[in-house]
């Protein structure tokens, strides 16, 4: 994240600014979907700027601007992905914009790379170095990319121009809670599929003897797992399923949680849903994999370990957690309107950098 006295003034100038989200979910999603909420939180907080703000979106998206639906409604097809990019500059052409914010496949932004005008592209997926560079020459200093953690970026950085915003959540959101009952009870949230690692918070639940509510939805290919690994242990007391939950009852559960298990078996690139339980106080247990290490303070707002033996004896200490720091780290480094204003210090310094360089 760039700091303030890097950024290029802007006094009252409006931007005009088209962003595009993959199609399949709408934004904000119901249920599921991190990157289209912060797609939604990013568009509410340019448009409360007073910022001009365009969406290639799912047919059904509600957020802030100017809604312009894409006609392909996979982003797997090849045909569906040819349709988005004509959609995509066919958009360009037909209006003036600032910036163009890609958080859909980079392949939508072939028919525009060449094109004068500013473009990012933010990655919350894995990143194929040989597109970045690709993307880096064909669009001749007009393409800056930003990705959500360091970890995502450690080994792309010296191929192209990059810049780390994390990801974030609404404060109004996620209400905090300084202080949960005694026996609250733990609580996993998201995909439940193995790399998520809820049958890892099941064990952990049934070796300290306290509750577990898990929450989230079941991926139709990870259905026969979770009726095998997951499903025997859940007797609707101690281990509670309660489905996919929406934002309401999303706070409800984790602001009343005693901790938050993150026992993911995969390199997460961030995992908005620590932001969101440290938003309403509950501290993160979770691996050491991808970004948890820089989203957690280890012995503060949470610990991070590398098995789950060692998160086990780590339950035991969740009273040493301090509720009001994991708020005030959200508040600090991933609120509404730090990550608001990150992009807007990387629209207006990649803009002064794009005049001085494209020929």
């Amino acid at each position: 994240m760039r700091s303030k006295k890097e950024n290029v003034d802007s006094g009252d100038r409006k931007l005009r600014v088209l962003i595009t989200a993959d199609p399949e979910l709408p934004v904000p999603p119901k249920y599921y979907g991190g990157i289209e909420r912060i797609i939604d939180l990013l568009a509410l907080g340019l448009g409360s700027r007073g910022h001009d703000v365009t969406l290639l979106a799912h047919p059904e998206s509600k957020t802030a601007g100017q809604l312009i639906p894409w006609p392909g409604k996979s982003s797997q097809k090849l045909k569906d992905t040819s349709l988005n990019a004509i959609t995509l500059a066919q958009t360009l052409l037909s209006s003036r914009f600032d910036i163009v914010h890609s958080f859909s496949r980079v392949a939508y932004l072939a028919p525009i790379l060449a094109t004068k005008v500013p473009k990012v592209m933010t990655y919350q997926r894995p990143i194929n170095p040989r597109v970045i560079d690709l993307g880096r020459r064909l669009s001749r200093g007009t393409l800056e990319f930003t990705a959500i953690s360091e970890w995502m970026m450690k080994d792309v950085r010296m191929i192209a121009p990059w810049t780390m915003v994390p990801n974030g959540v609404s404060l109004e959101t996620y209400t905090f809670n300084s202080k949960v009952d005694r026996n609250a009870p733990l609580v996993f949230l998201g995909r439940l599929e193995e790399i998520k690692g809820p049958h890892l918070a099941v064990e952990i639940a049934l070796r300290t003897g306290r509750d577990l509510i898990m929450a989230g939805n079941i991926p139709d290919d990870h259905k026969s797992w979770f009726e095998s690994e997951v499903r025997p242990f859940v007797d609707g007391r101690q281990i509670q399923y309660i489905g996919p939950v929406n934002d309401s009852e999303k706070n409800k559960l984790l602001r009343n949680a005693a901790a938050f298990l993150m026992p993911i078996l995969w390199d997460e690139p961030f995992g908005i849903v620590m932001a969101e339980a440290m938003a309403c106080g509950t501290p993160v247990l979770g691996f050491r994999r991808g970004a948890v290490p820089e989203i957690v303070v280890e012995g503060l707002t949470g610990f991070i370990r590398d098995d789950v033996e060692e998160l086990v004896v780590a339950v035991d200490r969740i009273d040493e957690l301090d509720r009001s720091a994991c708020r005030k780290r959200v508040q600090d480094f991933y609120s509404a309107d730090a990550i608001v204003e990150a992009y807007i210090d990387v629209y207006i310094n990649h803009s002064a950098r794009t005049k001085v360089e494209v020929r």
